[in-house]
């Protein structure tokens, strides 16, 4: 089987893929250093890939003007390539209008990235029919994972006629799945039905949160079953030890286990709980990417919350519910995994 074909094959069969951060020092600059130990604790962790130059990794890495999305690309691709035996499925974030989002992805794809991870960010007033021209165009160059950005963080809301035309297109081998709502969600399964092509596409959650009810869900539409296969998280850009138990778990209560579906129910209102916290759910998510950076830097992996953006800090507030949550749920952390391995992870 050709690399590229294994890729999409592992990517269909689901997996854990961490929103990847962008490691900053105190110039705002890149560490590569910090850079390099996030991409390496993910692996480690056993995630399946890595989505980089994502909302997580904060979206102005693609303006031209600050040379960082080719560095930023290149070294999660370089540091992946250490794990041969994993064989990581790597995902470039992809925005801007047609023009922009072909370059992106011919980068990517030569800087060998398995699929382009589609968002509407940067498209301005574009039509329904205009993003799915752009899509069709970045599907010549790369298979293409659509996605359902959140309104709140720069998506748009789109409904079931436009997933359907979406997931008619060939190129397309999966959908992000991220409104944060639950009609929403539901129109995008519909929409792929719709298709024909359903069976083709790997839905992955983005819905932070709702991580643990939708990796249980199984949709029936028209006789058709259409199950969430794994995450593209920014949630689990953090904790990544036990997004992959969490994962597991979910396989093994679909077939039965009845412990395991009690466990993850439990699990379901903590983890939403601690989202709340980190994604900075009371002010619009204003905070949500400084918050990934203080669970990250509490745990050795991040030197500070920089963003590239001066403005991007923590909202009034939040800092105590990041402190609130961090003591309540300790179970959720992988603080052990990761002090055992950080000195390694830092090192060259």
């Amino acid at each position: 089987m050709p690399a590229a074909d294994d890729a999409l094959a592992r990517f269909r069969a689901g997996g854990v893929i961490p929103a990847h951060p962008l490691a900053l020092d105190e110039d705002r600059k890149l560490d590569e250093r910090r850079q390099r130990a996030l991409s390496r604790y993910y692996l480690e962790a056993g995630a399946s890939g890595l989505a980089v130059a994502v909302h997580t990794t904060q979206f102005a890495v693609h303006e031209p003007g600050r040379g960082l999305l080719a560095p930023v690309l290149e070294l999660a691709a370089a540091t992946a390539a250490e794990y041969t035996d994993r064989a990581p499925v790597l995902v470039a974030g992809i925005v801007g209008p047609a023009q922009q989002a072909v370059a992106e992805a011919e980068l990517a794809r030569d800087l060998g990235y398995d699929l382009a991870l589609l968002t509407p960010y940067g498209t301005g007033g574009a039509t329904e029919d205009e993003l799915l021209d752009r899509a069709r165009a970045v599907g010549e160059v790369i298979p293409v994972i659509g996605f359902y950005l959140q309104p709140a963080v720069g998506g748009r809301v789109l409904g079931r006629d436009f997933w359907r035309r979406l997931g008619e297109q060939p190129a397309v081998a999966g959908v992000k799945v991220a409104p944060f709502d639950r009609y929403a969600t539901l129109e995008v399964v519909h929409g792929l039905a719709e298709s024909g092509r359903a069976g083709d596409i790997a839905l992955y959650t983005g819905n932070d949160d709702h991580i643990v009810m939708d990796l249980l869900t199984t949709y029936d539409v028209g006789g058709r079953r259409i199950e969430v296969v794994g995450g593209l998280l920014g949630q689990w850009a953090v904790w990544v030890r036990g997004a992959v138990e969490i994962l597991a778990a979910a396989g093994r209560a679909r077939a039965g286990d009845d412990a395991a579906l009690r466990e993850l129910l439990a699990l379901n209102p903590v983890l939403t709980d601690a989202n709340a916290a980190i994604f900075d759910a009371a002010h619009a998510f204003h905070g949500c990417v400084p918050g990934i950076h203080e669970v990250l830097r509490r745990q050795g992996l991040l030197a500070g919350l920089w963003c590239l953006d001066e403005d991007e800090v923590l909202s009034p507030g939040q800092l105590a519910e990041i402190d609130r949550i961090w003591a309540a749920y300790p179970q959720l952390r992988d603080d052990d995994f990761i002090a055992e391995r950080l000195d390694r992870w830092l090192r060259g």
